[in-house]
């Protein structure tokens, strides 16, 4: 699978998270359940100064690595961080390796990343993330970017 290194100033991003782990694919349903009450809820919408009309998921406080418990948060990039209804992280400078992928949203992800489980990238389990650039209206057409903190 390729990929590029880049380099990514800070990102203050603002909204919900739980604790999941991969075993017997307890994230796939976690995650799911959450991006349908960030969307179906209301709380994209409700997040003010948004940079841009992109939703993050974020991975981040890995107890390892991705075999262990972790946090995500379905997430925006705001301009602030001056909205106090819902979570909010700093994303800090780092470097990355960036998968860019077009295809089905959930499905496509989901093969990325068993991809990327298998690599052998140097990262850093500190903050990963999906980028939804919501550039269709089809799910089966959508470009995402997955960044893989590394050392």
């Amino acid at each position: 699978m390729k990929y590029e290194i880049v380099n990514l100033e800070e990102k203050v991003v603002i909204g919900k998270s739980i604790v999941t782990t991969n075993d017997n694919n307890k994230a796939m349903s976690d995650i799911g359940i959450m991006w349908n009450s960030f969307i179906n809820e209301g709380i994209y919408s409700n997040i003010n100064d948004k940079k841009d009309s992109k939703a993050i998921g974020l991975y981040y406080n890995y107890e390892n690595d991705f075999t262990g418990n972790y946090s995500f948060m379905c997430c925006v990039e705001v301009n602030s961080n001056s909205d106090t209804e819902y979570e909010t992280l700093t994303i800090p400078t780092s470097k990355y390796a960036k998968f860019t992928i077009k295809g089905h949203m959930i499905t496509d992800v989901a093969n990325a990343w068993s991809k990327i489980w298998n690599m052998d990238l140097n990262r850093k389990y500190t903050y990963d993330f999906e980028v939804y650039h919501n550039d269709s209206e089809d799910v089966n057409n959508q470009t995402i970017d997955i960044y893989i903190a590394i050392n």
